[in-house]
């Protein structure tokens, strides 16, 4: 049976965490095998909510979340744990397990997860280390890394089982530029060297339009504002999208989050 051509697809998806505020709004999408499709936008958009959904930690409020040809859905457990072990997750600075070493990080899904040996295990976890460059550092404990080793640790852990899906969620914040140069280049490389699909949620619009196939731009309320190749985006006219990607300070993406005026809130008579 052929597989579909899209790994994933969000189909007419609203989510809110209460009734008062829509994170996504009647958003769909495809997610392409294969590819890096960067998800960008502002704070509280959305984009981190969207990679809960996909990896069924929350169910959307209506429409479909459908991954590799199957429904996801938090409240079947036994399908989410099948599907969970086909993706890997890059979580924002890492969630490392600080009492463990970084072997042990990184060792820790495949004794979880698999029947290995020992000695299994411990070729695989010296192979994902030394794919980010850190095998020298097996080691170590997590007090002993830096900010931009431990994310690569969290990434060499992300791949451990070879996922089909990598989700990244910031995988840049916190990063110096060099370590930023570093962190976007192992996703590109690993990516194009396993054949995985990636999704990338940043707010970084340099590093994301280097390494990635397409490109989303959502909005507040959970608008898809654009969406193409690198290129497209950057070559927008679009005043929301060129604000955005340049990052102007003036344009239609204000700055305060919606709020009473002033003189509600301190009692001033207008």
């Amino acid at each position: 049976m052929n597989k579909p051509p899209a790994l994933i697809e969000i189909d007419h998806v609203t989510f809110g965490y209460d009734a008062s505020r829509t994170i996504l709004a009647d958003i769909s999408l495809t997610f392409q095998r294969g590819k890096v499709t960067s998800i960008l936008g502002g704070s509280g958009c959305g984009k981190t909510t969207l990679l809960r959904l996909i990896g069924g930690m929350a169910a959307a409020n209506s429409g479909r979340v459908v991954f590799d040809g199957e429904p996801v859905n938090p409240r079947d457990r036994a399908r989410m744990l099948r599907m969970r072990r086909r993706m890997g997750m890059l979580f924002q600075f890492g969630a490392l397990f600080t009492d463990l070493t970084v072997f042990d990080n990184v060792a820790f899904p495949l004794r979880e997860h698999t029947d290995l040996s020992v000695s299994m295990i411990r070729d695989i976890v010296l192979m994902k280390l030394n794919a980010v460059g850190l095998r020298g550092a097996a080691g170590l404990r997590i007090s002993e890394v830096s900010g931009g080793m431990a994310r690569r640790i969290a990434l060499a852990r992300a791949i451990a089982l070879d996922p089909e899906l990598i989700m990244y969620d910031e995988p840049f914040a916190g990063l110096d530029l060099i370590s930023m140069g570093v962190a976007a280049n192992l996703i590109r490389k690993l990516n194009d060297a396993t054949g995985a699909t990636s999704l990338v949620v940043s707010h970084d619009v340099p590093e994301c339009m280097a390494i990635s196939d397409h490109v989303i731009l959502l909005a507040g309320g959970g608008r898809i504002v654009a969406q193409g190749t690198p290129a497209e985006l950057m070559a927008s006219a679009d005043p929301e999208t060129r604000q955005f990607v340049r990052g102007e300070p003036d344009g239609p993406v204000k700055f305060h989050y919606p709020a009473p005026t002033l003189a509600e809130d301190f009692g001033v008579a207008a």
